[in-house]
Formats: structure tokens, C-alpha cells, sequence
């Protein structure tokens, strides 16, 4: 499992010009997943992400978490995140789980997300997607499972 953490003021995401999800300060979280994920990748990286402290205190430091500080959630789907372009100029997704794979995992990530109390809305799986942003910082973390 892999995802691509940006620290947002904002974040939405819309299909076919029709806004299907946004959030204010948060998370957008994009979500790529690859054959073998399973209940503890997701859970790891729920715990990992709703914990994360990348957020300012009162003194200006990195210290909070967005359970500090009551955000959102925007979790996107990205099979483009197992992508391999390190032969030739044309990206393989091999490594990407096919959708009747990964939606099911998409779908309990999302939910084990909602579990920790956080607001989260979501992109519509396996749709053309616009995704705007206000990057805050800018924050920007890339996160795997892959040693787990």
C-alpha cells in the first residue's frame, strides 16, 4: 500500500464537473494498493496517517496530529502510485491491484478512517478525477507498507 500525504487549507475532488467530495484544512490522501495488501497495511496506515504530526502548535512546531486539530480527510484513489517507469518512457502498472482488488481495500481504509472519528469524504473509484488543492507549507510525505 502507498499513499502520498499533502497537508491542505483545502482539497476537492470532482467528476464530470460535479464536486464529489471537499474538505477545509486537513489531509488529501492519495491511495494506491498492489496485490498482496490486507487488513493490517490498512490499518497500519490508517493509524500512521490520522497520528502523523505534521501539523503546527502554538509555537510554530510540527507537533500535531489532525487528530489535534479536528481536520478532514480527502482519500483519493491512485493505482497510478504503482506505476514503473524505470524502463522505457511508458509507465507499467503491473504492480497495481486491479479494481476488483483494490476497491474493497479502498473502501474498509476509508471506513477504518472514519473509526478514528475523522471527517472523511472521498473521489469516486475508478472515475476521471479533477483534484484541486490549497497546499499548506507545502507538506508533502510519501508513505508504503512495503516493510511491514
Amino acid at each position: 500500500m502507498r499513499v502520498v500525504v499533502q497537508r491542505v487549507r483545502s482539497a476537492r475532488v470532482s467528476v464530470a464537473n460535479d464536486i464529489v467530495g471537499a474538505i477545509g484544512r486537513g489531509l488529501l490522501v492519495l491511495v494506491g494498493f498492489t496485490h498482496d495488501d490486507a487488513e493490517p497495511d490498512l490499518t497500519f496506515m490508517a493509524d500512521k496517517i490520522v497520528n502523523l504530526r505534521i501539523f503546527e502548535d502554538p509555537e510554530g512546531k510540527m507537533n500535531d496530529s489532525l487528530l489535534d486539530v479536528g481536520g478532514a480527510i480527502l482519500s483519493v484513489s491512485q493505482f497510478t502510485l504503482y506505476g514503473n517507469a524505470r524502463n522505457g518512457r511508458r509507465p507499467n502498472y503491473m504492480a497495481a491491484a486491479r479494481p476488483e482488488i483494490a476497491q474493497p481495500l479502498y473502501d474498509r481504509f476509508n471506513a477504518l478512517l472514519r473509526e478514528t472519528g475523522m471527517i472523511v469524504r472521498t473521489g469516486r473509484f475508478g472515475a476521471m478525477m479533477d483534484v484541486e488543492l490549497i497546499n499548506d507549507g507545502p507538506v508533502t510525505l510519501w508513505l508504503d507498507t512495503d516493510n511491514l
